[in-house]
This record gives C-alpha cells, sequence and structure tokens, in this order.
C-alpha cells in the first residue's frame, strides 16, 4: 500500500511508517538535505532496502552508492527463488546480505553508524525506492 501524505516534512515523520510515502518535490528537497546532514556526519552506514524483487532492491543500492560516492558494495547471498526481499547493506564491510521476506513494505532504511560506540546509531526512513535516483 502506498501512502501519499503531506503531512511528511521532516525525518521524523518518515519514521513511523512501515512503507515509503509518495513524496512531492518539496518534501523530497527538504528530507534529502535532512539525511545528507546526518549521512555526512556518520562514520559508515548500514542501509535496508525493502523491494519486491532482488534486481530492484540492487538497482536501489546502486543508486544510493552513486549518489552519495560510495564503493559498490557485493552481494554475497544467493536467493534461490524470487519474491519480496530485504537487503541489508554494510558499507563498513563492503557486503549486502538478501533475504526473501513476505510482508514488508517498500522502501529504503539508513542507519547512520560511528566508530564511537558511546553514539547511538540513527536510522532514519522509509525512503522511496526512487528517492536517491
Amino acid at each position: 500500500m502506498i501512502i501519499e501524505n503531506t503531512d511528511i516534512i521532516t525525518l521524523k515523520d518518515l519514521n513511523r511508517l512501515r512503507t515509503a510515502p509518495i513524496l512531492n518535490d518539496k518534501q523530497s528537497e527538504y528530507l534529502f538535505n535532512e539525511v545528507y546532514n546526518i549521512i555526512a556526519k556518520a562514520d559508515w552506514l548500514t542501509i535496508g532496502v525493502m523491494a519486491p524483487s532482488l534486481e530492484e532492491g540492487l538497482n536501489t543500492m546502486r543508486q544510493f552508492e552513486e549518489k552519495f560516492q560510495i564503493k559498490e558494495m557485493k552481494c554475497v547471498s544467493e536467493l534461490t527463488s524470487g519474491g519480496p526481499v530485504y537487503l541489508k547493506a554494510n558499507q563498513k564491510t563492503g557486503e549486502i546480505n538478501a533475504r526473501i521476506e513476505y510482508g514488508l513494505g517498500k522502501g529504503i532504511l539508513i542507519s547512520c553508524q560511528n566508530n564511537d560506540i558511546a553514539i547511538t546509531a540513527n536510522t532514519v526512513g522509509p525512503f522511496p525506492l526512487d528517492f536517491f535516483k
């Protein structure tokens, strides 16, 4: 189910959603600027992608990597069947793990990690799959 919500103004507004909303241009611009500032402060990222297929999930990851000039990560999972997937990419290891998972929404979750364990990871999203295109 796709949600269109004009009440989404900040990243905190996304946190209550299970699937990414449809965003207008103004919302997308504001949210991108906000998430860019958070990503810039992180030492490394983990990125979760909930997608209808492995191909769409990996395409979404490649768009994210290109947008933030992150070295391309390698998918280390072999899926034996098709279906909706959850990808978890770890920038620190350079690996993407994928699993078939039914019942998820669609979208991108970003966790900003820090080498200092006293700093709590900040997870934001879900963003639409084409948000970082």
